[in-house]
């Protein structure tokens, strides 16, 4: 399955992790604790790691027009949630 990962340099990762799996919660099945989540949506999975310097994410979706526009939709949410700085997603595919 398409996968794309990408490591986002940042000292709020967790605080990240959390409001975006709070936010789609209402939506999908959602699992998480400070440190990990994951998002199962229909036809994409979103895991997300927090570190002290960096959130990790790892998108993987049935199709590749679904992992393309995953990687928008996952970037400009968390984008959302950091208004007050400036996020790099450099997004690596795998598969």
């Amino acid at each position: 399955m398409p996968t794309a990962r990408a490591v986002v340099p940042t000292t709020h990762a967790s605080r990240y992790l959390q409001q975006l799996c709070k936010h789609w919660s209402h939506k999908f099945v959602v699992t998480f604790d400070p440190q990990e989540g994951t998002i199962d949506m229909s036809s994409a999975r979103v895991s997300l790691l927090a570190g002290d310097d960096r959130l990790e994410i790892a998108v993987v979706a049935d199709e590749t027009e679904t992992l393309d526009r995953m990687e928008g939709v996952v970037a400009d949410h968390i984008r959302r949630f950091a208004f007050r700085e400036e996020l790099t997603f450099d997004w690596k595919r795998e598969g």
